[in-house]
């Protein structure tokens, strides 16, 4: 592929909410440009790319799969992915290997929350959008709308899709002006306007021809220009002018011949906009002439006769209306043209996207130290950057491939003919001998170079670093390609070899890789960065083989389902068990069905969800500024705990962070791993973020930095003066960050003590380190050792014991005090002060390990102070969006109610008679919701959930009625009833085996067998 047949491909991805109809426009794309592998007639019928059991029978699609189209001289690869929450790993995949995306709204439902996702993630990718209007039929069909109310239900589409970009845009652009001022101090270079790009222009406009109107279910979808190229010759205008003038407030003047704005027409005039007049209504005409059954049956014969479209008589004398209306509508506005010469002429080729993509694929990398750099390989390495840069598809340039995720297929499905049928009989490996019956390929996209069947590379990971050298070999492998295939949907072209800027099956990759990977023909490449997915998997659930016999099935199994599928996550727990992460139920049905029927085929026990939780303490830490004032221990609100032989006395003291900055850090777990575990030392540093960020070239580390002082004090509600005193305050906590728990880089803090060394019985503290802080640069390294202490052997035991003291910290906050689940939202000052041993060397085992007593007892000690400050309960929140018929809102409401569900809002969608509730429903109480919702509203509803945040049960686990109210509704302690987080950490405990306080014996009175009489 020269530079020409470059320009000439476009790899489109098509995104949007579940049921939009995504399935049903790449049918019609297919028929028309597929080269014969769909007939016309079956499109919106087949589903073509749904070709599992499992997505014909539900009537979605759950995985993305791609299909080579041909459009006049271009060649498209078109990546259908899926709309259900359950599956947006799915669409992750998708968004990385195109360059562009169709993006479907149905007219109807407008956008939704997977809509939001959606548009995220192709701006995260720096995919190139064009918006979709669908099912514009049911506007006039089932809404039966004027013209003018539909133009009306169109513009606020466009308008609210445009307005989730521009957010997106505003970000970046509020972002590129931090960086300029913090850079140049104030004064704004001369480059600065280039960086600052005109960001007023709306995303979506149907003028610019980035937005089409389809009706995929029949075939048909126009753009303003055909339209304007209808029309051109018969208003004596030209085909631009006049396609500026068909959206928006343009009118147009009979007597003038002209399209003027509102302001310039007559006080009585009625003329409506332009889209109304020319596009709008003549589509009603037509769609009233072929339903109604008094319709004019000539409107449709002159639409035939003006466009002379060839029609089989056949087809015009069907009984069904439906049909014929389809038959003129296809051919006189073909959903093909429409959609594809969109596509071709607004979606950027590989060469230019790649361009523009490339800060996003390969984050630059800059020198920050070290002379131990070979500067052959940083050279070599920023060739192959360049090369991708410039999707450099000569043999020469070095072959760079990503592979986004392994994806099965029945070995059947795999052509057996030719050179290929020798190569996999050659094949010896673990991917013929363990995988008869599947086979696993790797779903990937060329970025550089020219990729062979045969060919030697090398499969690199996300963490391999070239300038490492040896300490980063494990993250590499050679491996050779077998195969490589174009994809037809379900069908697999063999080709021998490929140019850059194509999306390729390979097979031979399933030993080397898991999930996703970078190829490349040299060592000294960047990995590709990460894909980012929108959500994580929450719901886990505990599987084992119901024959004990079949345990190394199942384990065989799960290897091969952990490749297959990009998301789920298999698991060993500290009790042995296999435990099985998923995205959602959908997700995990199908997942269990997999691996009865294809991985594993064996009958399998599937525990209930098991459910995660946090514990924190009572508060919402708002007042920022008591809670740094007690956190001294010169206050009496601590706990103290003595070490066995008595030498070691831990005091705890606990607060409460504010709910902002626990976000934070626990958005941020992965940063902050990297950053404390070193990472970010080494003599490269990245530049992008790590996170799913929509702003660029911001260092991860000092915006960090800055949150976190921001964090500690924006949720607090003192005055102004206090908040002063409070952000001081907090600055000079944030230089005593001792540790993050739990694992390191969790969202509880460990403050170091700030006392006097030596107190006066002759005990030293142990002081600790700021380690977080000088990590963070909020303090600079220094070992400040006065002589007198560091001669002392106290001084020198004192420490060794910090260790102690902070893996006590982080065994505490993994295991909180009420079911043995990590804490959250806590900061702890732990002071250990350490005497003298009276009996030197007497019997030092008595007690076991004294570093192993201190750890036992600051942990004891963490978890009672937690005991003692009031604990509460953490569940995961989903935020769930159901829409439904008026009639069913009782129903819905009751089903809510049952699942301690919180209303957020309910609102009518405009232009319908449907409810749109938002609301907040927990995830325990989630399993069966969809099901209960549709048994309870006869299938009137539909909700769609993703996780939201975690949020703390108010309610008092230890609740004891006390005063005399309380006792009067609640009765006597005795018979008071567990609260919900009382049963919530009963049940935890129980599976975990842990001691549950409940009664064994509910009625102490003897059993008596009652006699049968009948």
């Amino acid at each position: 592929m020269d530079e020409s047949d470059g320009r000439k491909v476009r790899n489109i991805c098509i995104l949007a909410h579940v049921d939009h109809g995504k399935t049903t426009l790449a049918d019609h794309l297919i028929a028309s440009s597929g080269g014969g592998v769909l007939h016309p007639r079956l499109a919106g019928k087949l589903r073509y790319m749904d070709y599992l059991d499992e997505e014909q029978r539900r009537a979605i699609t759950m995985k993305s799969s791609s299909i080579s189209l041909k459009y006049e001289d271009h060649s498209l690869n078109l990546i259908d992915s899926p709309g259900h929450m359950d599956f947006c790993s799915e669409v992750s995949t998708a968004a990385r290997l195109s360059d562009g995306a169709l993006v479907l709204v149905d007219a109807v439902e407008g956008v939704h929350i997977q809509t939001h996702a959606v548009l995220r993630q192709a701006w995260v990718e720096k995919l190139t959008p064009c918006l979709v209007l669908n099912k514009i039929d049911r506007l006039i069909c089932e809404l039966r709308l004027s013209p003018m109310e539909a133009y009306t239900r169109l513009i606020r589409i466009v308008h609210e899709v445009n307005g989730i970009v521009s957010a997106y845009k505003s970000a970046k652009y509020l972002s590129d002006i931090d960086s300029i001022l913090a850079s140049t101090s104030g004064e704004i270079s001369a480059e600065s306007p280039e960086l600052l790009e005109d960001d007023e222009e709306v995303t979506f406009q149907p003028q610019k021809g980035n937005v089409v109107f389809v009706c995929a279910l029949d075939g048909w979808g126009f753009g303003v220009s055909e339209f304007a190229n209808f029309y051109a010759s018969k208003l004596g205008a030209k085909a631009p002018a006049l396609e500026k003038s068909l959206w928006g407030p343009y009118y147009y003047d009979s007597k003038t011949k002209m399209s003027v704005r509102k302001n310039s027409l007559s006080a009585g005039s009625k003329a409506k906009p332009m889209f109304v007049q020319f596009v709008l209504e003549p589509l009603w005409q037509v769609y009233e002439a072929a339903l109604d059954p008094d319709g004019d049956r000539a409107i449709l014969e002159k639409v035939i006769k003006s466009f002379n479209l060839s029609i089989p008589p056949r087809e015009l004398q069907n009984k069904d209306p439906k049909n014929v209306l389809q038959s003129v509508m296809s051919r006189w506005l073909p959903l093909s043209d429409a959609v594809l010469s969109m596509a071709v002429k607004h979606l950027p080729d590989p060469i230019a996207a790649q361009a523009f993509r490339i800060s996003r694929l390969v984050p630059e990398r800059k020198i920050i130290g070290g002379n131990d750099v070979d500067s052959s390989v940083l050279a070599e390495a920023e060739l192959v950057r360049k090369s991708i840069e410039a999707c450099d598809s000569s043999r020469d340039a070095p072959c760079v491939v990503f592979v986004s995720k392994m994806f099965a297929i029945p070995m059947k499905m795999i052509p057996q003919d030719g050179n290929h049928r020798e190569r996999m009989n050659g094949l010896n490996d673990e991917d013929s001998k363990s995988e008869s019956d599947e086979c696993f390929l790797a779903f990937a996209r060329i970025f550089s170079g020219v990729l062979c069947a045969g060919q030697r590379v090398f499969v690199i990971s996300a963490l391999y670093d070239p300038l490492k050298g040896e300490s980063s070999q494990k993250y590499i492998q050679e491996a050779e390609l077998h195969s490589i295939y174009l994809m037809m949907g379900q069908g697999l072209t063999p080709v021998n070899e490929v140019k850059a800027g194509n999306v390729v099956a390979i097979r031979g990759l399933g030993p080397y890789i898991s999930k996703s990977a970078t190829l490349s023909s040299t060592r000294n490449c960047w990995p590709l960065a990460s894909m980012e997915f929108q959500v994580s998997p929450t719901l886990r659930v505990a599987i084992e083989p119901s024959d004990p016999a079949d345990m190394s099935a199942l384990m065989k199994g799960l290897r091969l389902l952990n490749r297959a599928d990009p998301f789920v996550e298999i698991t060993v727990s500290a009790r042995g068990e296999h435990v099985l992460a998923a995205a959602g139920e959908v997700h995990l049905e199908r997942c269990i069905k997999d691996l009865k029927d294809r991985f594993a085929k064996v009958n399998l026990e599937v525990s209930s969800p098991l459910v995660s939780y946090r514990e924190t303490i009572e508060g919402d830490g708002a007042n920022l500024l008591e809670s740094l004032r007690s956190l001294s221990l010169n206050t009496s609100d601590f706990v103290e705990k003595r070490t066995p032989n008595g030498r070691c006395v831990i005091r705890v003291h606990v607060m409460k962070l504010p709910h902002s900055l626990t976000k934070l850090l626990d958005e941020n777990t992965d940063l902050l791993g990297d950053i404390i575990g070193g990472k970010g030392s080494h003599s490269i540093k990245i530049l992008e973020s790590q996170g799913p960020s929509l702003v660029e070239n911001v260092d991860p580390i000092e915006a960090l930095k800055n949150e976190l002082i921001e964090a500690g004090v924006l949720s607090s509600s003192e005055t102004e003066n206090d908040r002063e005193k409070c952000k001081t305050e907090w600055s000079k906590l944030l230089k005593r960050i001792w540790a993050l728990g739990p694992r390191e880089k969790g969202p509880n803090i460990l403050f170091a003590p700030d006392g006097k060394r030596i107190r006066e019985d002759g005990s030293i503290l142990v002081r600790g380190s700021p380690h977080v802080s000088q990590r963070l640069g909020f303090t600079e390294d220094s070992t400040e050792i006065t002589s007198e202490t560091s001669e002392t052997a106290l001084y020198s035991e004192a420490l060794t014991l910090e260790s102690s003291i902070v893996s006590g910290f982080q065994l505490a906050t993994a295991s909180g005090p009420l079911c043995d689940e990590p804490m959250w939202g806590l900061a702890f000052t732990i002071e250990s002060h350490l005497a003298e041993d009276s009996e030197t060397e007497k019997q030092p085992e008595n007690f076991g390990i004294f570093t192993g007593q201190v750890m036992t007892a600051v942990k004891d000690a963490c978890r009672a102070a937690v005991l003692q400050t009031n604990p509460r309960i953490v569940e995961a929140m989903y935020f769930c969006e159901l829409n439904t018929a008026p009639e069913y809102l009782g129903p819905m409401y009751a089903v809510l109610s049952r699942r301690r569900a919180r209303v957020l809002k309910e609102e009518m969608q405009e232009g319908s008679s449907l409810f749109t509730i938002h609301a907040y429903v927990p995830v325990s109480e989630s399993f069966g919701f969809a099901d209960e919702l549709r048994k309870g509203t006869s299938g009137g509803a539909s909700a769609l959930m993703v996780l939201s945040h975690w949020e703390m049960l108010e309610e008092d686990p230890f609740f004891v009625p006390k005063t005399e109210e309380e006792i009067e509704e609640f009765g006597d302690g005795a018979s008071v009833l567990p609260n919900t987080a009382r049963k919530l950490i009963n049940a935890v405990r129980r599976r975990k085996g842990l001691h549950v306080e409940e009664k064994v014996v509910q009625h102490a009175t003897k059993q008596r067998t009652l006699a049968r009489k009948v």
